[in-house]
């Protein structure tokens, strides 16, 4: 299904992608309800910076045990709008549970430092110590393609650290967000410090711009991602940018080459439906092992089953919509215009892709540099590792990285080489946990989102200084 930019105050209907079915609507809001979102933010940040920490800990853990008291029917309802199997959104759903125990656990850990001010001479008879203070309403502008997950690390890091928060949910999959709403109303956080708001584009612009918005938090595309930092400076708002990736994975000749064509099935072509920012999204694999590696991989890809995302036996479901499958099938044959040869899949029906195997990709390829988000995996051939490096550098996006060899003291060389936020050593590059750093490098947006970063974030800090507190 394609969907038109919605006016403000139209509805706009929610489908399965796969099927076509009608699941739910939702209204595009307008500027004034929006606005008035915000005012009421205010009132919610006063009540809820007001609540004691422990207390906030223990709001957090009411909600995600809501969550996981429904986590079947909510993995369900994740799964018909949003189009990836029932498995990985079950497991989805399992990841917001922990995420939210895990903020609950942050909240009562805001720690503030005393500064030893006899460092400094004539200061030694003072004391200073720095406190942590909530920053403000933050706004949380939520992508489609893990939406619970993505909301989780936003919205409960917002709440723990004593914020109101504005959440835009995805227009293509808003229904387990808004369900999930309802649990955070019922577990008892104050309704004016926790808001959804819906519509496109056009409200995470206002949110943005508007002043009663001390934080802007986006996943989403580097186009997105420009635009919402450029609106947000106008009034200096702290922004938290988690944009797009083509992450590298480097096969060397010393790699098992069956595993590494393992991390490239599990980790682009069967998770998300390839609609993953750190999925593997180039291939690179030394001359040594390619044929090998490429032999692997389609003996793996052929096992894959495509179909009804409500199956357990299914790997790949459709995609969003009808329309993002078109985009991946266009830069398919983008691919093989520029001297590509498809190895395996290749076709759409309607918003289904079929896992898509190409080799021989030329490196000056345009559509090679771009950020394919579907199943597809574009194999390139490299004779020395180093060389490797540099092509996998010789992209705007820095978010993940992935070696294959048996070699330790290699790896860590090409790991220190690699312009990424994270390197991952014989696994796929489609690994997040919420305890450790999430982000990149370039037009990846530069910004780490984990449990305990994030919650700091969300704070700011006093300083307090007490004038001759030592006699």
């Amino acid at each position: 299904m394609s969907i038109v930019t919605p006016k403000a105050g139209s509805v706009i209907e929610v489908r399965n992608p796969g099927t076509g079915e009608v699941l739910g609507q939702i209204t595009a809001m307008t500027d004034e309800q929006i606005t008035q979102a915000v005012d009421v933010a205010q009132e919610g940040q006063r009540v809820i910076s007001k609540i004691p920490a422990h207390e906030r800990a223990r709001l957090l853990l009411g909600v995600a045990t809501r969550i996981e008291s429904e986590k079947g029917s909510l993995a369900k309802l994740l799964a018909r709008e949003n189009g990836k199997p029932i498995r990985q959104t079950q497991g989805e759903i399992d990841a917001a549970i922990r995420i939210f125990r895990g903020y609950a656990a942050e909240a009562t850990r805001l720690f503030g430092r005393q500064i030893p001010l006899d460092a400094v001479p004539g200061l030694e008879r003072h004391l200073a110590v720095t406190l942590r203070e909530p920053i403000g309403p933050v706004a949380a502008l939520v992508p489609f393609n893990y939406p619970v997950e993505l909301y989780a690390h936003k919205g409960a890091a917002a709440l723990a650290a004593g914020n109101a928060v504005i959440v835009q949910p995805p227009t293509r999959c808003p229904l387990t967000l808004i369900r999930i709403a309802e649990l955070i109303r019922e577990a008892g956080i104050p309704e004016p410090a926790h808001q959804l708001v819906t519509g496109e584009v056009r409200v995470s612009q206002l949110l943005a711009q508007l002043p009663g918005i001390a934080a802007v938090t986006l996943t989403g595309s580097t186009a997105a991602g420009r635009e919402i930092a450029r609106l947000g400076a106008q009034t200096l708002k702290k922004v938290m940018l988690e944009l797009g990736g083509n992450d590298a994975l480097i096969v060397c000749d010393d790699a098992d080459v069956a595993a590494a064509a393992k991390a490239v099935v599990l980790g682009r072509l069967a998770r998300g439906n390839g609609q993953i920012c750190c999925a593997v999204k180039r291939v690179y694999v030394q001359a040594g092992v390619h044929d090998a590696f490429v032999a692997a991989l389609l003996e793996q890809t052929e096992r894959l089953v495509v179909g009804d995302q409500l199956l357990d036996t299914t790997d790949v479901g459709p995609l969003i919509a009808e329309q993002a499958a078109h985009r991946v099938e266009s830069a398919v044959q983008r691919l093989v215009s520029d001297g590509a040869r498809l190895v395996a899949g290749g076709s759409r029906r309607g918003a289904f892709v079929d896992p898509t195997v190409l080799v021989g990709v030329p490196q000056a390829s345009p559509a090679f540099a771009e950020e394919i988000f579907g199943p597809v995996a574009p194999v390139a051939r490299f004779s020395d590792p180093l060389e490797a490096v540099r092509l996998a550098n010789d992209s705007p996006y820095g978010l993940h990285a992935a070696v294959f060899t048996r070699d330790v003291s290699n790896a860590f060389r090409l790991a220190k080489l690699l312009d990424v936020g994270s390197v991952m050593i014989n696994g796929s590059t489609a690994l997040r946990a919420e305890n450790l750093p999430f982000g990149g490098t370039k037009d990846t947006g530069g910004y780490r989102e984990s449990l305990h970063e994030t919650v700091l974030d969300f704070t700011r800090q006093k300083t307090v200084v007490v004038m001759d507190a030592f006699e």
